[in-house]
């Protein structure tokens, strides 16, 4: 299956060094060889990179590794396909406007079984993968539930979302990240966890590749950085396990709302 990775900051962060981490499994130490892509926000803008090559093979994955692009929202994903071609087309993160934003998914899991279910007029798949489908028929739903114009409370769009999610991991594993560039939520089926990092800061190894970070050399003492992987990427921090069901809402690197 693919592997997720995500960042939500209360200050503009590069994440080099998780997607350090996240890149050697994308073919090194991992079977996640079918593309990768990543997401970077900056304030209502985005900037998008993707590839469907292996992302430990890819030049343009070496130069987000190697150059510190400040976000306060990152969305990223390795793929290994069970659904869809392997091309640029199907490869996350996905995205869409809705409400006067940029809207990103990514998901990581199979369904199956789900013909009819995933049902929208509004927004339709570009690529082929039930991945793309589900995060249509998502946006469908929200539209149908909130309207036109969004509500001012948005921690109650991500939690009707929950619900939306719970009903699809009926048709299988769905493991998932969506953002509006503000909000970050991450929802699990089996395999998700985060850690948020805080003063006082220490050093963190990678678990893929031979790296370690002194995080109190790169941050302020009132820095809150938060990052969601598949599996944990280092081996010397505590990592928050989700469960099954479980979902999280981050905003500015805090948890604000959650199961």
């Amino acid at each position: 299956m693919c592997e997720l990775l995500a960042m939500s900051a209360n200050v503009p962060t590069d994440i080099v060094f998780s997607f350090t981490g996240l890149a050697e499994r994308g073919g090194r130490t991992g079977p996640h060889v079918d593309g990768w892509g990543i997401t970077f926000y900056e304030g209502k803008g985005s900037r998008t990179f993707k590839d469907s090559g292996p992302s430990c093979e890819s030049e343009i994955a070496s130069l987000i590794k190697s150059y510190p692009i400040k976000s306060e929202v990152v969305v990223s994903h390795i793929r290994q396909a069970n659904r869809g071609e392997v091309n640029l087309v199907n490869t996350h993160p996905f995205t869409r406007e809705l409400w006067g934003r940029y809207w990103t998914y990514a998901h990581n899991g199979q369904l199956s079984d789900y013909e009819g279910k995933f049902v929208s007029t509004r927004f339709q798949s570009v690529g082929n993968t039930d991945s793309e489908m589900a995060f249509c028929w998502i946006m469908q739903k929200i539209v149908d539930r909130f309207g036109d114009t969004s509500p001012e409370q948005m921690s109650d769009v991500f939690a009707y979302v929950a619900t939306l999610a719970d009903e699809a991991r009926q048709f299988g594993v769905f493991n998932m990240l969506l953002t509006d560039g503000e909000y970050l939520m991450s929802y699990c089926t089996n395999n998700l966890c985060y850690i948020t990092r805080r003063a006082p800061f220490g050093k963190a190894k990678l678990i893929d590749t031979d790296v370690v970070i002194d995080f109190d050399k790169e941050t302020t003492p009132n820095d809150i950085v938060t990052v969601i992987a598949t599996r944990p990427l280092t081996n010397n921090e505590e990592w928050n396990i989700l469960s099954a069901g479980d979902w999280r809402l981050f905003r500015l690197g805090e948890v604000c709302a959650g199961s």
